[in-house]
């Protein structure tokens, strides 16, 4: 059950991290290497905040995070190494804020769409939040750099992935093991961005 607290949401709470989403942004870097020494990463769809935390503690300074959620983000804003927005990173009003920290070494997304239970309209949205991200790597993501995009599988991905493999060096597609059995999310990842093609 979703209401139920499972290991990984005890051990969330136990890192002072906000939410279990933590672990999967984990499994991914541990297996691709996702964060970059020292950089600035951009965190899209980033409330809570528990991907932001975990960047923050692993580059221990190296790294600056730019935070975007329409949400409210719930970890510290830190002068050093976070600053936080509200607002959609679609508007002109949050482009023209974090295109003066662009470009971005990593781009991230665990944002999901408002769902509706209707999974063909909720996936649908997904798509549609994964390709506005892509389309904005050309302005914000370095050469070389690297994505990883939450996209709930519906029919899209393999299209989508394909996409992904015409603009980076590398594209795959993992479901890390925090995400929940019954979920029908997986993860985007493009490593080496090559621009569009």
């Amino acid at each position: 059950m979703r209401g139920k607290a499972d290991h990984y949401t005890i051990r969330a709470k136990k890192e002072g991290y906000p939410a279990r989403s933590v672990y999967k942004l984990k499994e991914l870097d541990e297996k691709l290497h996702l964060l970059p020494r020292s950089g600035t990463i951009l965190d899209i769809g980033a409330a809570p905040g528990s991907w932001s935390l975990y960047a923050r503690r692993k580059g221990k300074g190296r790294l600056r995070i730019i935070a975007v959620d329409l949400q409210q983000i719930l970890i510290a804003p830190d002068p050093e190494t976070t600053l936080i927005i509200q607002g959609d990173i679609f508007s002109g009003e949050v482009r023209s804020r974090i295109s003066g920290h662009a470009p971005f070494n990593l781009i991230m997304s665990d944002a999901a769409p408002a769902t509706t239970g209707n999974r063909t309209v909720d996936c649908g949205r997904s798509s549609s939040l994964v390709e506005g991200i892509l389309d904005l790597a050309p302005e914000l993501l370095v050469p070389g750099g690297s994505l990883v995009m939450k996209l709930f599988q519906g029919g899209q991905e393999r299209r989508l992935l394909n996409r992904m493999q015409q603009e980076f060096g590398s594209a795959r597609m993992i479901k890390p093991k925090a995400c929940r059995n019954e979920s029908f999310e997986t993860f985007l990842v493009g490593l080496n961005y090559s621009g569009k093609s």
